[in-house]
């Protein structure tokens, strides 16, 4: 089933029927163990909607959940960024943590910097090379079970990460550095490996950039990403976190104002975004 937010209300796709379901608390609605069993025996008495009730623009599916990503979990992401750092010597980190035992875990953003589908995302002005990352992100709840699946987009700054690997926090942290949606996917089961990740990046009409993936090209179980994200963390209200990414334009693009990027990954759906450019006031 397919779970959108849309103000304080959840509007439920399960098997071609839309459902809609007044909610008090996203916290606790979507930080529930067995999330799918809960939600479908809340359909029983809940109202039937047409599906124009997901409007154009949807909420992140979130709440007071942080997100955190996890990087070089695919080799073409650890490709991308040696290069990016060669100049300042720190390739060779990003080569060891890819073998490494502990992952790469880092702090990515909170509602407050996050935008929903048909939104747009920012590109910092003081970096000249910027990227977006699609990411298959996992929604865990509290007690760090996966519950369901949505889209990510981890905006980056490749000119700041590869000036020098310490500037990792200004090159993903920013206002509006952070998609999600357009939905959470939950499920029974988990995803397949075969289930693709596709991106599109598009200005002035024109395809600047297609590619996709299958997410068994991960070096990385979930599960080993979860237990160490949990170590040393509590997450109240459940957390979201990004998977990687190994969808990498060539190092001679970078994104500007007004590209239109989409994010596909089925049978999640599709994530819209655009490029924006905000100072600060």
């Amino acid at each position: 089933m397919k779970v959108y937010k849309i103000k304080n209300t959840a509007i439920i796709e399960h098997e071609s029927v839309f459902y809609e379901l007044p909610i008090h608390n996203w916290d606790a609605f979507i930080n529930r163990s067995n999330l799918y069993s809960a939600i479908k025996a809340e359909l029983v008495n809940a109202k039937k909607v047409n599906e124009n009730a997901i409007l154009e623009t949807v909420d992140p599916p979130m709440a007071n959940q942080e997100i955190w990503a996890a990087g070089v979990t695919y080799l073409r992401s650890k490709e991308a960024r040696m290069d990016e750092a060669k100049a300042s010597g720190g390739d060779v980190f990003y080569d060891k943590v890819y073998d490494a035992d502990r992952p790469e875990l880092f702090f990515k953003a909170t509602a407050q910097r996050t935008v929903g589908h048909n939104d747009f995302i920012n590109i910092r002005t003081d970096s000249t090379w910027d990227v977006p990352e699609p990411e298959l992100t996992l929604l865990i709840n509290s007690q760090g079970e996966i519950q369901g699946y949505t889209i990510g987009n981890d905006v980056s700054s490749r000119s700041i990460e590869g000036e020098n690997p310490l500037y990792l926090p200004q090159a993903k942290v920013f206002e509006r550095c952070a998609a999600l949606g357009p939905c959470i996917y939950v499920t029974e089961q988990p995803l397949s490996p075969e289930t693709e990740i596709e991106i599109e990046i598009s200005r002035d009409g024109n395809i600047k950039y297609k590619d996709k993936i299958a997410i068994k090209m991960m070096k990385r179980k979930h599960t080993e990403l979860v237990d160490y994200l949990f170590r040393a963390c509590d997450f109240p209200n459940g957390v979201f976190l990004m998977t990687g990414t190994c969808l990498v334009p060539s190092d001679d693009f970078t994104l500007q104002t007004n590209d239109k990027i989409t994010i596909t990954i089925a049978p999640i759906g599709t994530l819209v975004n655009y490029v924006s450019t905000k100072n600060k006031n």
